[in-house]
């Protein structure tokens, strides 16, 4: 069973930064690809940013280039979401969540290729 708990969000001003971070457990957290995704209400839950179980590569949502950062530090099991200039579309519940696949070269956009899933954590920009 592996357990990702999210931290890190909260109320900030547009133009403001949040830190996310996501903490995981249960398995070998290294062999897996992380990915971040966003559901605002009414929306369908996006892909925000994924990384390579190695850290090696990274992808974003165009939404987010340039604003967001993903890394991670596998000796910690974590997993953050640096962002940056925010704007109020960027309010949601933020999800992490962990590749099915061990090693996978390309993570995917699509939340049904990750099966572990954090329980969110809710990002609001005011204008």
């Amino acid at each position: 069973q592996v357990q990702l708990v999210e931290s890190g969000g909260g109320l900030v001003q547009a133009g403001g930064s949040l830190r996310l971070s996501c903490a995981a457990s249960g398995r070998t957290f290294s062999n897996y690809g992380m990915g971040w995704f966003r559901q605002a209400p009414g929306k369908e839950r996006d892909l925000v940013a994924t990384i390579k179980w190695d850290g090696g590569s990274t992808t974003y949502a165009d939404s987010v280039k340039d604003r967001f950062t993903i890394s991670r530090d596998n000796s910690k099991n974590t997993v953050y979401l640096q962002m940056n200039n925010l704007k109020p579309e960027d309010t949601a519940v933020y999800y992490c969540a962990a590749d099915r696949r061990i090693r996978a070269p390309l993570l995917s956009n699509t939340p049904a290729q990750y099966n572990y899933w954090g329980q969110g954590t809710q990002v609001t920009v005011s204008s």
